[in-house]
């Protein structure tokens, strides 16, 4: 049984910095894929770091790219997301997730493991 356990949100000035952790309980074989996720009002999870943890490149949509970057420490199983200049539409809860079947898409219907999702709040 696999399980991602978030920590790291909290509440920020804007442009302040946070760092959400994402550790991963249990066996992954392989690289596989792992996304952070927010919810957009009335639309799907917007996927604002998708990468693979055997690549190193990833994916940033135009909202968070330059502020926002990943990093995995292998020997201990976590992944992050370091968030810089930060503004208030970035407030949500984020999630991380895994794709074990390594396919990195946007969707977040192709993610099998989630995080249970660490508030970040900014305040202007």
């Amino acid at each position: 049984q696999v399980q991602l356990v978030e920590s790291g949100g909290g509440s920020v000035q804007a442009g302040g910095s946070l760092r959400l952790s994402c550790a991963v309980v249990g066996v992954i074989y392989g690289g596989y894929c792992v996304a952070w996720f927010r919810q957009v009002p009335g639309q799907e999870h917007e996927g604002v770091a998708i990468f693979y943890t055997g690549g190193d490149s990833t994916y940033y949509p135009d909202s968070v790219i330059g502020r926002f970057t990943t990093s995995q420490d292998n020997a201990k199983n976590t992944m992050y997301l370091q968030m810089n200049d930060l503004k208030p539409e970035d407030s949500n809860i984020y999630h991380c997730a895994v794709d074990p079947r390594r396919r990195c898409l946007r969707s977040a219907s192709a993610y099998k493991y989630w995080g249970q999702g660490t508030q970040v709040t900014v305040s202007s």
